[in-house]
């Protein structure tokens, strides 16, 4: 008889191993079912959570577009009553169209744009566009001397700079 033990092969250290009918085999069993069941219900819950967010997202985007489209009514009740007197006295007729326009400029503001065409001020890229230049020597370089069109909106929430005519360098 030797003493000396042969090293095991893969399929020594099989038949070792316990039959699978043992306890221990079958908890594990059940703890991977039980994983693979929450994480298909983790999901699942996920998708629904998805859909969810989607359906909210469009019935506030459908809420702001008709909160949005009420604030611009009464400017197109007023534009309507301006066509019906468009044959009577013209300077009524411009008086009207000026009153409607500032109704316009209010429901921007309060929808968070307001107009803005400030001249005297630094020509600033982030809110200016420049159309064209002219030679003022009485204003500094690059000074806003005329809006052309005037911009609304302010930081992020900017609808569109202004187009501004700026001064520029003399020589």
């Amino acid at each position: 008889m030797s003493t000396e033990q042969e090293p095991a092969t893969p399929q020594d250290e099989l038949s070792q191993a316990p039959p699978p009918d043992q306890p221990e085999v079958d908890d594990h069993a059940a703890a991977l079912d039980e994983l693979q069941d929450r994480w298909r219900r983790a999901l699942a819950d996920l998708d629904n959570l998805r859909k969810r967010h989607a359906k909210e997202l469009d019935a506030v985007r459908n809420e702001e577009r008709a909160r949005t489209a009420a604030a611009w009514l009464p400017v197109v009740d007023n534009l309507d009553l301006a066509l019906t007197h468009a044959g009577s006295d013209p300077s009524a007729v411009v008086e009207g169209v000026k009153a409607v326009r500032d109704q316009a400029v209010d429901v921007l503001r309060r929808l968070g744009h307001p107009r803005y065409e400030e001249t005297g001020v630094p020509f600033d890229p982030a809110v200016h566009e420049v159309v064209g230049t002219v030679d003022d020597p009485d204003t500094e370089p690059n000074t806003v001397v005329q809006v052309v069109r005037p911009g609304y909106g302010e930081g992020s929430r900017q609808l569109r700079p202004a187009a501004v005519m700026v001064s520029k360098r003399q020589e």
